[in-house]
Order: structure tokens, then C-alpha cells, then sequence
């Protein structure tokens, strides 16, 4: 299989005046396309900050990550800047969307950045809502959506430079067990149409919608396994 993620013992280490503090210490996997992944482990166990790293929010320490076939172990913030936008979609767990802006608008801010013209903008931006089953809610606002619309909102804004990567950090943290489900099936989706998905999450009932969960403990990779009956949930028409 052709990886798109090959992580070569990366270490991280963090400094509090002259002491270290080593956050992870030697994780090396690899990632194919098209995956579908849950990253997990207890609070303090370092996917955090695996998972900045892995969004090149961060640089390792020690180590080489290869993402895409461009080793970005020491490219200076510039440079992971703009391999960022090109290759990683973000979804978050607080949304964050821009309380003036309408969902088309929120969705194209990505756009705006590249330089994309207003037309094109939100041409691109009502093609990925209509994805998420959004298109009937593009002129409102954050405030006029539910915290499901909300979500689906920050996943159409993921998809909009359509990345290699959707890196979703606890994409239902905020929402309820009816909602989480029509998020994992919105996801499920974009797996399906050939995205390599990686959501970090601490919730159980959600890892088992991934095909693969990785478990990280005190900085190291305590077990990767390939979960052979992945959950699904479908909804015909999906409501929040």
C-alpha cells in the first residue's frame, strides 16, 4: 500500500527552563491512503501532540515525518504553512467558525487566502455543503445553526481545498449521541469517496467506526490494530 503518512521515530521533547519534558519518545507508522484511523490514548499519553505534528502545526524534535512523499521534519513555519493548506483538511472539536459570516462564507474562508475569486469561491463552497447535506442552510449564520450543523459546517471547510488528509481532533466532543452518529456517518462518507481520514478521539464508541486504531501510552505506540468490523450508522436523510 502507498503511504501517504511514514513517521520514523519521532521524538518530542518540550523544555520548562533547563529540564526537559519528553512528550513522545520513538513512534514510527505509517499511514496508507485512504485510511480510515482512530488515534487514541489517556490524557498525558501524547497524541496531541502527535496529532500537531501530524498536521505540521508542530516539528518533531527528532525524527522524520514524510507527508505525501515531502519530508516536513524541517521545513521552517513558512514552508509547513503552505503544505498545510494543500494537504490537510482540520475539523475541531470548538467548531470554530466566525460568528458574522454566513456557512458558505465560513466554508470559502480558506479560499479567500489562495487568492480564488468570489464567484469561484462560492461556487466551491455550495458544491462541499451540499456533501455535508447543508446546502439548504448556506446563508445562515453560526448562531441560526445547531451544534450539528455547526460541525458539518467545519467539515465542509476541511474538504474545501480538497485535501489529501481530514485530521479530525474529538469531532463529536461537543454533541450529543444522535448527532455524533450522523457526524461519523458524514465522515464514513468522505472515507468512502477516497479521503484518508485520522480523528482523534477518547471515546471507544466512536473508534469503532475507524478500520484501524491506533493507542498511544506515556509517548509510545502501546498497540495498532486493524479493527475488522467497523461500525456504521446510516441515516437516509440526515437532521439535526
Amino acid at each position: 500500500m502507498d503511504s501517504i503518512i511514514h513517521l520514523e521515530q519521532i521524538f518530542k521533547s518540550y523544555y520548562l527552563g533547563k529540564n526537559e519534558l519528553p512528550v513522545l519518545k520513538g513512534i514510527s507508522l505509517d499511514i496508507h491512503r485512504n485510511e480510515y484511523v482512530a488515534l487514541m490514548g489517556p490524557s498525558g499519553s501524547g497524541k496531541s501532540t502527535l496529532m500537531n505534528i501530524l498536521g505540521c502545526l508542530d516539528s518533531p524534535t527528532q525524527g522524520r515525518y514524510i507527508l505525501n512523499g515531502s519530508d516536513v521534519s524541517r521545513m521552517e513555519d513558512d514552508e509547513l504553512a503552505a503544505i498545510r493548506n494543500k494537504e490537510i483538511g482540520f475539523v475541531f472539536q470548538q467548531f470554530n467558525l466566525l460568528p458574522r459570516l454566513t456557512a458558505a462564507e465560513n466554508v470559502a474562508l480558506p479560499l479567500v487566502y489562495g487568492g480564488v475569486s468570489r464567484k469561484e469561491r462560492a461556487e466551491r463552497a455550495a458544491e462541499v455543503l451540499k456533501k455535508v447535506n447543508l446546502d439548504d442552510r448556506m446563508h445562515h449564520k453560526p448562531n441560526e445553526l445547531s451544534g450539528g450543523q455547526c460541525q458539518r459546517v467545519a467539515i465542509a471547510r476541511a474538504l474545501i481545498n480538497n485535501p489529501s488528509i481530514i485530521l479530525a481532533d474529538e469531532p463529536t466532543g461537543n454533541l450529543d449521541t444522535k448527532t455524533s452518529y450522523e457526524i461519523m456517518d458524514i465522515l464514513g462518507n468522505i472515507h468512502h469517496d477516497g479521503n484518508t481520514v485520522i480523528i482523534v478521539t477518547h471515546e471507544d464508541d466512536i473508534s469503532k467506526y475507524c478500520h484501524r486504531i491506533i493507542r498511544l501510552r506515556d509517548g509510545i505506540v502501546e498497540t495498532d490494530r486493524k479493527n475488522e468490523t467497523p461500525s456504521t450508522f446510516t441515516l437516509e436523510t440526515i437532521h439535526s
